[in-house]
């Protein structure tokens, strides 16, 4: 389903700060962080670990509360909704792609990818069949679409998560280190074919990840360290993955020796 508010950017999130208790001690995980995607946008979201990102991607996802700051999905502040009409709005206007899969064990590829659809209004009728079809295709699961989570291999499963997360057309796409469980081949084939999907459709897509040769994928990168937005880049800028890794990496080294 594409949003009739398309005038609007797909994401806006504005000065969002985060705050966990560790002991006495209030730890800020998420510090004045600002950034705006456009349809279509492919940006990764960068960092080693405890620099935010997984707490970034929950908060704008509506599944963690900021303590302060907003976030706009599709032209509606999610934080103003109450947390039905929140859950509502996900399932129609956002797709989530974890590392662990989570998909529910007693159904099959194919029944997994067509789950939003049954748990929306149930209007997609023809064209959500058509969808998942067309999915199950690209994503190369014909050949394992009876099969349970438990008969695929992990690529596979990471397969069908994204087909479930792209299948109601949503306008933003949020994975977490979604290549994390492959190897580097499966991983870049993952990326490209993902890339590609969400071209097509014209979704912007956030994406967490540690890994600089995923990341080289997404056209612009956002690099967080403690919480706050370090760095940006486009990787068009780049020549060769290689170096944008050394930049990536003389970058973070010179802001955590600025930092002692």
């Amino acid at each position: 389903m594409r949003n009739s508010a398309s005038a609007y950017p797909v994401l806006v999130v504005t000065q969002l700060s985060k705050r966990f208790r560790h002991g006495n001690e209030a730890v800020e995980a998420v510090k004045e962080v600002s950034l705006s995607l456009e349809r279509g946008d492919f940006v990764a979201v960068m960092g080693a670990s405890g620099s935010g990102k997984s707490t970034l991607l929950h908060l704008i996802a509506g599944l963690t509360a900021p303590d302060e700051g907003t976030v706009t999905i599709a032209g509606s502040d999610i934080f103003a909704m109450r947390d039905h009409e929140r859950t509502v709005f996900r399932r129609r206007e956002v797709g989530l792609i974890f590392q662990a899969f989570n998909l529910i064990p007693s159904l099959s590829a194919e029944e997994n990818i067509a789950l939003p659809l049954l748990l929306g209004d149930g209007k997609d009728g023809k064209q959500g069949k058509e969808r998942v079809e067309r999915l199950i295709s690209r994503l190369g699961l014909v050949g394992v679409r009876s099969r349970r989570p438990d008969a695929m291999s992990g690529g596979e499963q990471q397969r069908v998560a994204i087909g479930r997360a792209l299948v109601t057309r949503p306008s933003l796409i949020l994975a977490d280190e979604p290549t994390g469980s492959l190897d580097s081949v499966n991983g870049r084939k993952l990326c490209e074919n993902f890339a590609e999907l969400c071209h097509e459709d014209g979704a912007a897509v956030l994406m967490v990840t540690h890994n600089p040769t995923v990341a080289f994928h997404a056209e612009k990168v956002v690099v967080l360290h403690d919480g706050r937005v370090a760095h940006q880049c486009r990787t068009k800028d780049y020549g060769t993955v290689q170096e944008f890794t050394c930049d990536c990496i003389e970058r973070t080294q010179a802001i955590e020796g600025a930092v002692q």
